[in-house]
């Protein structure tokens, strides 16, 4: 089934979008529950917000570069092996940090493995795989219902991530998550086509050098992944240092989990309603809209007295507008852009999204260390949020012209 297919997806397609959200369900609901180990690692290891901070910038900034690497090998060769070797790289990494002394520790399980685990795992390389198996007017959809599986891990994750620290302790918990990645490997051989998943790829379109050529000189493809940094900056920021916040304000620790685990829950109806509404309206209309919501909630969030009701409406607020970017910003490339070389573009533009989580996950512990509060991220938070609408909103939604086959 290509992308010119009839309307009905194939049994085929579904067991794919089945497997890919069960995969990004397990991946994703993992790593959104780090920011849980911030308190419990910098008190018993020592270590300060701005180092756990950098470290998880290190881990974003990785899973970013790496990730249109994978990308073109998962093109090439299929994304089967991608995911079974990212998951066994990614326990890898659990379990270093699990007996980490100190930040070295740290910083090579958490940061270096993690990350780079993270690009062979998650969105881009299951999206990728889907996204030429399903007709266009469904693709985001599928990328939706995809996207929807990494808050559904989110929401079951996180609880019983938290359940387990207060059980066993943080250590033992990485070692018991880090068995529950062992999942992954079986639904890889749901993304494997009948001569493993590589048999799947269109060959129509540019080779891979003349198509990032096209991108990068098409403004379009900047003002995309700038939006996308954006939303790696928020998702970061959120995702580590909101449980934190919470503390820091004199509310219970189970509020900031909570908070996680309700943003997973109503991502799940957000990213399958966004990927909806891009099949039907224009994708950039809705990214624009999207990233404007997002200053709109901080601000009320800043406004309103902290409560527990007000964080969890917060929290819920944000879950909707949380990850509703990747089916939109993913329709857009394979829109624009086209199915041959899908995985490895937006693992380019997805590095954008990770140099903004860098930023995110940094700056959050830098400027608390400095100033002894988040107060200055969350206002870089509701520019970020108004800049991104408007960068979404030039984007050209039609195929650039072709690059020369010569150069």
């Amino acid at each position: 089934m290509s992308a010119s297919s009839p309307a009905i997806l194939s049994r085929r397609a579904w067991i794919m979008i089945a497997a890919s959200a069960a995969i990004v369900t397990l991946a994703m609901g993992v790593r959104q529950s780090f920011g849980l180990y911030l308190t419990p690692m910098t008190m018993e290891l020592g270590v300060s917000r701005q180092t756990f901070g950098f470290i998880l910038a290190l881990q974003n900034l990785l899973f970013g570069v790496v990730q249109p690497f994978v990308g073109a090998y998962a093109d090439k060769h299929g994304a089967g092996r991608v995911l079974i070797i990212g998951t066994l790289v990614y326990i890898a990494g659990m379990v270093i940090s699990a007996f980490a002394s100190g930040a070295l520790g740290l910083g090579i399980g958490f940061g270096a493995l993690v990350g780079m685990a993270m690009s062979g795992v998650t969105f881009v390389v299951t999206m990728g795989v889907v996204g030429k198996m399903v007709p266009a007017h469904k693709r985001t959809l599928a990328f939706g219902i995809i996207t929807a599986g990494g808050s559904l891990g989110q929401f079951f994750v996180v609880p019983l991530a938290q359940g387990l620290i207060d059980a066993y302790g943080w250590r033992s918990s990485l070692n018991l998550l880090a068995v529950m990645l062992l999942l992954i490997v079986p639904l890889a051989f749901g993304l494997m086509g009948r001569r493993g998943d590589a048999a799947v790829a269109p060959h129509e379109g540019l080779p891979l050098n003349l198509a990032l050529k096209q991108a990068f000189a098409d403004k379009s493809w900047w003002l995309l992944g700038s939006g996308y940094f954006v939303c790696g900056f928020h998702v970061a920021f959120v995702g580590i240092h909101f449980p934190a916040y919470i503390s820091d304000q004199g509310l219970s620790p189970s509020i900031g989990a909570t908070g996680l685990a309700l943003i997973g829950l109503f991502n799940i109806l957000g990213s399958w309603m966004w990927g909806a509404w891009g099949g039907k309206y224009s994708k950039k209309h809705l990214l624009a809209a999207l990233y404007a919501l997002r200053g709109v909630a901080i601000i009320i969030f800043l406004l309103v007295p902290l409560s527990p009701l007000s964080a969890l409406v917060f929290a819920s607020t944000f879950g909707f507008l949380w990850l509703g970017t990747v089916p939109l910003t993913n329709g857009l490339v394979a829109q624009i852009y086209g199915l041959r070389n899908l995985t490895a573009l937006t693992g380019i533009v997805y590095l954008g999204h990770q140099i903004g989580a860098f930023l995110g996950a940094w700056l959050g512990g830098l400027l608390f260390d400095m100033t002894g509060s988040y107060t200055l991220v969350w206002y870089i938070s509701i520019a970020l949020g108004f800049i991104a609408a408007l960068s979404n909103l030039p984007i050209r939604q039609t195929p650039p012209e072709s690059v020369p086959q010569t150069t």
